[in-house]
């Protein structure tokens, strides 16, 4: 793989073309970001109960005393043997933001569906340090349209992305981040959610990949990405696409 190679002042005038719209973008990148800052907020009508390694926490105590509170929803469903590949990889941006988040009046939690024990066995091999519970025996993954029982996905079709999905191409479980706010007298409110390609710029490793020649150099959405564990014994293998990739 090789550019078509010019001198360095062809190569300048290419650049500052380049840099133009690169400039546009970051301001239309402000102004959605201004857009969904004023997106109008929806009372939560259920203090639901999660299972935490203090103990039994409900979704207003996840703020842990912040205005705040920033939820990603990890695809890892009771009896699973590991996280979602591509959650995980969403998983290992997370440690380093934390304290920039908490020193900012903003709480991030991840949430998954299988019970406290299986999660922090698979935080333990992962050495993350993030907060994670469990929404075990609750409706808050089916509430926030991220997981999806048998019956849902008998119908043949799932509410996903705000739009209806067919069954076949989804999982049981998928990817997703929300976000509550307090308000003054403690009420808690849901303010946005989004999901599938909406996550990207969770990625750090995929913004540094696009400033590369090759870019993300992939075949398929993430189908090069292992569990960070995984690469050294995988290398020289076919990867096996990540199960939250579309």
């Amino acid at each position: 793989m090789q550019n078509q190679v010019v001198s360095r002042e062809d190569w300048l005038a290419a650049r500052k073309a380049l840099l133009a719209e690169e400039k546009a973008m970051t301001r239309a990148r402000d102004r959605l970001n201004e857009a969904r800052r004023a997106l109008p907020w929806v009372a939560v009508a259920e203090d639901y109960r999660f299972d935490t390694p203090a103990g039994p926490r409900r979704l207003s105590e996840l703020f842990e005393g912040r205005s705040q509170l920033i939820v990603y929803h990890f695809m890892l469903a009771p009896g699973w043997e590991a996280g979602c590949t591509g959650c995980s990889f969403v998983a290992d941006h997370l440690d380093g933001t934390l304290p920039h988040l908490q020193h900012h009046d903003i709480s991030l939690v991840a949430v998954s569906r299988a019970p406290l024990a299986e999660i922090e066995a698979y935080r333990r091999r992962m050495g993350w340090h993030f907060p994670w519970v469990s929404s075990h025996g609750s409706r808050f993954n089916e509430d926030y349209h991220v997981s999806f029982p048998a019956e849902a996905m008998a119908r043949g079709s799932i509410d996903y992305n705000y739009a209806p999905l067919p069954a076949g191409s989804a999982e049981s479980e998928m990817p997703g981040l929300s976000v509550f706010a307090r308000g003054d007298g403690g009420q808690v409110f849901h303010t946005y959610s989004s999901y599938a390609r909406g996550l990207e710029e969770l990625l750090g490793t995929f913004m540094l990949m696009d400033r590369t020649p090759l870019g993300r150099n992939e075949r398929g959405t993430m189908d090069w990405v292992r569990r960070h564990d995984e690469y050294a014994e995988a290398d020289g293998k076919p990867a096996a696409a990540a199960c939250c990739h579309d």
